[in-house]
Parts: structure tokens; C-alpha cells; sequence
């Protein structure tokens, strides 16, 4: 199976919204160096708080604003609404690839999307020096993603060199 195979595979943003929904987003953008940014996403949350369009303004307004714990929270809530339409387990350390078969039955674009929010996760997880969490998000996703489309084994061995420097310079 080709992670990367994009024929027929439907994305997050082609998901129906409300029309008011994608007013506030687009909104938001447009004001997004002031207050009222986030003011506006929260808006358009609580209004669809299961849309990935609202889920990915929301991470990306708080990862660009270097506000990583607040982008953690979404991008775990994402998690957890898509792995569920996805029909995986609650928790994504329980997730194996058995799993991905009936998955790409469902929606190639939602398992891809997962697959990039786990990723994210990870990456968001070491950044705040949570290493283990990190380090198991990043060990999941090459679990899962065989062939490697996502890039994780190129994050792991970041992350092997950077305890491999830490252990030199305690040495």
C-alpha cells in the first residue's frame, strides 16, 4: 500500500463546513498577528469542533505562534477524532499495522492525515523535551508507515544523534 497514493483519497479541507465556519477562519487569517485570531478559531471550535479545517487553523495558528503545548492539545484532540472515523483504537500506542488494512477502506486521505499528526505530535512532543513521548510517537509512525513516506526514520536518527551528543557531553 502507497501511503502517497493521492487518486480518489479525499483531504481534510474538502470535508463540508459550514459557510459561517469558513468565514471565521478566513477571518482569523487575516487579522492573525492580533488577539483576535484566536478569538475567532475558538469561535469556529466551538461551532465544529470535530471539522479537521478548524482542528488545522487552530494547530497551525498556535504552532506558528510558538505556543508548541497549545498545538500539542489540538493535535492530540485531532488524533483522536480522526483514529476513531478511522476506526482505531482510543490509543494510539495500542494502534498496529493490522490496522491500516481496514483503514485505507475507510479513507486513504484520513489515515495520511493521521499519519501526519502523529508525526506531529512527536516532533511537538521532543521540542518540548519530552523525549520518550517523542521518541515513541516518532518509533510508532515508522511502524506504521513501512516504506517510509512520512519521513520518520530521517527524525529517529535526528533524535538518536541528539542523545548521542547529550551522552559525550555528560561524558
Amino acid at each position: 500500500m502507497d501511503l502517497m497514493d493521492f487518486d480518489r483519497a479525499g483531504l481534510y479541507f474538502d470535508e463540508p463546513v459550514a459557510p459561517e465556519v469558513r468565514d471565521l477562519i478566513t477571518e482569523a487569517g487575516g487579522v492573525y498577528s492580533e488577539p483576535a485570531a484566536e478569538a475567532l478559531l475558538h469561535k469556529a471550535y466551538f461551532m465544529a469542533p470535530e471539522s479537521l479545517l478548524v482542528l488545522v487553523a487552530l494547530y497551525r495558528y498556535y504552532f506558528y505562534q510558538h505556543r508548541l503545548d497549545d498545538a500539542l492539545i489540538v493535535a492530540d484532540r485531532t488524533l483522536h477524532i480522526v483514529g476513531r472515523r478511522l476506526g482505531f483504537p482510543e490509543e494510539w500506542t495500542r494502534l498496529h499495522p493490522d490496522f491500516l488494512g481496514q483503514a485505507v477502506l475507510r479513507s486513504m486521505g484520513l489515515l495520511r492525515f493521521y499519519l501526519s499528526v502523529l508525526k506531529a505530535t512527536g516532533y511537538i512532543n521532543l521540542r518540548l523535551g519530552r523525549m520518550d513521548q517523542g521518541r515513541a510517537q516518532i518509533e510508532k509512525l515508522i511502524e506504521l508507515d513501512s516504506h517510509d513516506r512520512f519521513g520518520g526514520k530521517a527524525l529517529m536518527a535526528v533524535i538518536v544523534e541528539a542523545v548521542a551528543d547529550r551522552i559525550e557531553e555528560v561524558a
